[in-house]
C-alpha cells in the first residue's frame, strides 16, 4: 500500500503524477492539497488568508467560516474533481472525497492556538483541528472493489462540523490505519534541502532517528512537514520519500530513488 500526497503548489505536475500512478500494480490512496488555488481564489473573492505562527514556530492558516467556504471550493471542489477527472482519463477508477464524506476522516477541533502577538501570548480559536481516525471500513470497501480514494480537507469534528487540518496529518492517520509501507510526499523542491536556497543541496537519505534534529533546521511549512513525517514513524511507517512534484515523472522517479528517502 502506498499513500501519495500531492502538494498544493502551483508548480506540481499533477498529470505526470497520475500517469505514473496508472502504471502501478500496488494499491494506493491519493491525498492532495490546493493551497495555491485557495490563495488565488481567496484574493479574487476579497477574502485574503491570514497566517498564524504558533508559540512553537509552526505556521497555519487562520480558518474562519469564510476561509472554510473558500477551502471547500478550492480543495474539495475544483482541485479534487480535476484530479478525479485526470484519474479516469488514465484508467484509474477514482472516487473524490473530502474528510466530511462518509466521515472518512474524523478529528477533534482545536481548543485554541497559542500565538505571540504584540509582545503578548494569546489564544486564537478557529475552525481547525487534528485528525484522529479514519473510516477504515469505508476505505476498505472502496479499495477492495477497485476504487481509488482521492482525499482532501476539510474533515469532520466531534460536533459533526467541518474543520480545516493539515493534509500531512491526514496522511499520518491514514498510514496508521491502512498500514501503508511507503508514503510519497510530492513538493515544489527536489527533496529535503541542506540549504533551502540551493536546489542542488538535496539530502539523499535521512535516518528516522535524525528527524527531530532536521526539524530544527527549517521553518514555516517545511517545519510542520518534518514534524508530520516524524509522527509517521511513531505510527509504524517504514519509508517516506520527499520528492520533486514538478518533474515529468514525479512518482516513478520517487520510487526509483530520487529525492530524499527517510527510513
Amino acid at each position: 500500500m502506498i499513500i501519495v500526497k500531492i502538494g498544493g503548489g502551483s508548480g506540481i505536475n499533477i498529470r505526470g503524477a497520475i500517469e505514473d500512478l496508472a502504471a502501478l500494480e500496488d494499491k494506493f490512496v491519493i491525498v492532495h492539497g490546493a493551497n495555491a488555488l485557495r490563495d488565488k481564489l481567496a484574493e479574487d473573492l476579497g477574502r485574503p488568508k491570514q497566517v498564524l505562527t504558533s508559540a512553537k514556530g509552526y505556521t497555519s492558516v487562520y480558518s474562519d467560516e469564510n476561509l472554510l467556504d473558500v477551502m471547500m471550493m478550492a480543495y474539495a471542489g475544483l482541485r479534487n474533481k480535476r484530479i478525479v477527472e485526470m484519474c479516469h482519463q488514465m484508467g484509474i477508477n477514482a472516487v473524490g472525497l473530502s474528510g466530511l464524506d462518509g466521515k472518512v476522516v474524523q478529528g477533534r477541533r482545536n481548543k485554541g492556538i497559542r500565538v505571540h502577538r504584540d509582545g503578548k501570548t494569546k489564544i486564537v480559536r478557529d475552525y481547525s483541528g487534528k485528525p484522529k481516525a479514519v473510516n477504515k471500513p469505508f476505505l476498505d470497501l472502496l479499495l477492495d472493489n477497485g476504487y481509488i480514494p482521492v482525499l482532501t480537507v476539510p474533515i469532520i469534528d466531534e460536533q459533526n462540523a467541518a474543520i480545516n487540518t493539515e493534509n500531512d496529518d491526514v496522511v499520518r492517520v491514514l498510514q496508521a490505519s491502512l498500514k501503508a509501507d511507503t508514503v510519497i510526499n510530492l513538493i515544489e523542491a527536489p527533496g529535503f534541502l541542506e540549504d533551502k536556497e540551493d536546489e542542488t543541496s538535496v539530502i539523499a537519505e535521512i535516518p528516522a532517528s535524525q528527524l527531530e534534529a532536521r526539524e530544527e533546521q527549517v521553518d514555516g511549512r517545511m517545519k510542520r512537514k518534518m514534524l508530520a513525517v516524524r509522527k509517521l514513524f511513531e505510527h509504524g511507517a517504514t519509508r517516506v520519500i520527499i520528492a520533486d512534484g514538478r518533474i515529468e515523472h514525479p512518482v516513478a522517479d520517487a520510487l526509483a530513488g530520487k529525492g530524499t528517502i527517510i527510513q
